[in-house]
């Protein structure tokens, strides 16, 4: 069977017609590859950016804690520290006869020998620490969670030159509540934190003032009454929870009173010496 020259025409024009109607609608023309997008505009959302670690561009905390027979201490307060960021944990021992070098070391830490004596340990620590930031911890004291972060955060603010942690103490004694009241009320507005509640500073502000004074205590006292002449001690909204045990050793009111009375007496002028012989002899047997 023969097609005419109008049939097949008409034949074409209906494989067109349908061509039309099959084809997606689109803005390329059939057949045709669409432009390439210039680079700025093109999809990169295949190309895989290496991101910088966060952690190692946080300012180094290191965590010097004075320790002498603290074996039985330091596994909670070590083990509170360990999910922090960007942190070096140093353990300076002052001669412990309990184990608590090897203690502190088989939990990660960093042990440094030194004389015993509280300032002396904290700036034998500092010595050898490697953070810009230096915090000083009691053996029997565990931070809070997130404390690296509110550590950062507290000495970027304007003005602050160091910081510590409100306290909170590990015991379910009333009274205790009231002891824990009057040291953060303390601290909130005369800005003088005590060694208990973890001060930290830069350690370039640490080293200008010399470190620790070499006394036989109210080496804290000390360093936090220089510090505020060069600026801001703020109080980080955490809180550290120290051990009960001086309040259980001497009662509540006897040591509340003793602390008062070292304060007064090495404000009067007289010598940390006596007054640290004074206090060690508190509750002894005479």
């Amino acid at each position: 069977m023969s097609l005419s020259v109008e049939g097949l025409w008409a034949v074409a024009k209906l494989q067109a017609q349908l061509a039309r109607w099959l084809t997606p609608r689109s803005s390329h023309a059939v057949g045709t590859l669409p432009k390439p997008l210039p680079l700025t505009e093109a999809n990169t959302s295949a190309t895989v950016t290496p991101r910088a670690d966060p952690t190692l561009q946080q300012p180094a905390i290191s965590i010097v804690i004075p320790a002498l027979n603290e074996a039985s201490s330091l596994p909670m307060v070590l083990e509170a520290i360990q999910a922090a960021a960007n942190v070096e944990v140093i353990v300076v021992d002052g001669g412990s006869s309990d184990g608590t070098a090897e203690v502190a070391r088989a939990m990660g830490a960093r042990v440094v020998e030194s004389t015993r004596g509280r300032s002396r340990q904290q700036n034998q620590g500092a010595r050898v620490a490697k953070g810009s930031i230096l915090l000083f911890l009691h053996a029997d004291t565990c931070l809070p969670q997130g404390f690296d972060q509110a550590i950062r955060q507290t000495l970027s603010q304007s003005g602050v030159v160091a910081g510590a942690f409100t306290l909170a103490i590990d015991s379910p004694r009333q009274g205790l509540r009231w002891v824990e009241w009057g040291v953060n009320l303390r601290s909130r507005y005369l800005h003088m934190p005590y060694g208990d509640q973890a001060i930290f500073l830069k350690a370039e502000v640490f080293h200008q003032l010399g470190g620790f004074p070499d006394l036989p205590m109210m080496e804290d006292f000390e360093l936090v009454r220089r510090l505020r002449k060069l600026g801001k001690v703020a109080i980080a909204p955490r809180a550290v929870v120290t051990s009960d045990r001086r309040w259980r050793s001497l009662g509540i009111l006897r040591t509340t009173l003793a602390n008062q009375v070292m304060i007064m007496g090495y404000l009067l002028g007289i010598d940390p010496h006596r007054l640290a012989r004074w206090y060690q002899n508190l509750g002894k047997p005479r």
